[in-house]
């Protein structure tokens, strides 16, 4: 307000304005400072790795991830109602929720694991996982993406337990539930953790290739040989491989896909 307060009592000199016209302008001027420094103070809280808005996402290269779906999401809704996101970017939406001044964070699994395992070594975890649930929105990302030890995998499975409808949560993932048992070997764990994101999810299918795949080879870079880009599949029917039959525990897995693709086939028609 002290910034501003002499500019505009300038401007209010010159216009001929009332003591109460100008307190009013001086008035909208620091509640609008201050709207703009609680924003900016989310979005440093929120750790984002990159500055990226859902504008800039390119929805004709990936025709397949739904725009109208994408931007009513944008709008928080899900944050109020406490409901799982997962799709294939987390930062468009973190950013749009940190506009709207809610507590966000962002992390990956791996990071978030080594957080806790940490915490737990310092017996700091009940302390560290407060803090975790005090945020309107976590987004981890990655989740999949490197195996976790059982430790991890409960760890994940309790911050996202104790957020269950009273906190939203986005994950990104580069595997079909059906493989999570690669990541997670407990299967009962998996299952449990399983039920718990899909339950109320908003999920996104973003189809084979990576936009920044696409991207990449558009730019006319060669294709890269070995190991193929990670594919996100999300909650739909999913395909076991061909070379070797489902453990029981994948089954296990498999069943509680097919299930919520039973339950939930009508919302992508």
């Amino acid at each position: 307000m002290a910034e501003q307060c002499a500019p505009l009592a300038d401007a209010a000199a010159k216009q001929r304005q009332t003591y109460l016209r100008y307190l009013e302008v001086l008035l909208a001027a620091e509640l609008e400072e201050r709207e703009r420094n609680t924003i900016a103070h989310r979005i440093k809280d929120a750790r984002l790795p990159r500055m990226k808005t859902l504008e800039e996402f390119d929805f004709s290269k990936a025709p397949q991830v739904p725009a109208t779906k994408m931007h009513d999401l944008a709008q928080g809704g899900y944050i109020e109602r406490a409901e799982p996101v997962i799709l294939i970017g987390a930062t468009g939406l973190c950013l749009a929720a940190c506009r709207q001044k809610r507590r966000v964070r962002f992390t990956t699994a791996a990071a978030l694991v080594n957080e806790l395992v940490e915490a737990k070594q310092q017996l700091q975890l009940r302390r560290v996982l407060a803090r975790w649930e005090r945020y309107d929105a976590i987004a981890i990302d990655e989740v999949g993406y490197v195996p976790m030890a059982e430790l991890g995998a409960e760890f994940l499975f309790q911050v996202i337990a104790e957020r269950a409808e009273k906190g939203a949560v986005i994950l990104t993932t580069n595997l079909p539930f059906s493989e999570w048992t690669q990541v997670i070997p407990n299967a009962r764990l998996c299952k449990a953790l399983l039920d718990l994101i899909t339950d109320r999810a908003h999920i996104v299918e973003t189809g084979a290739d990576s936009f920044r795949f696409r991207r990449t080879v558009e730019k006319g870079r060669p294709k890269p040989t070995g190991r193929s880009t990670p594919a996100l599949y999300f909650g739909l029917p999913l395909r076991s491989s061909p070379k070797h039959s489902a453990s029981p525990s994948q089954q296990a897995v498999q069943a509680i896909c097919h299930r919520w693709a039973r339950l939930n086939c009508h919302k992508w028609a």
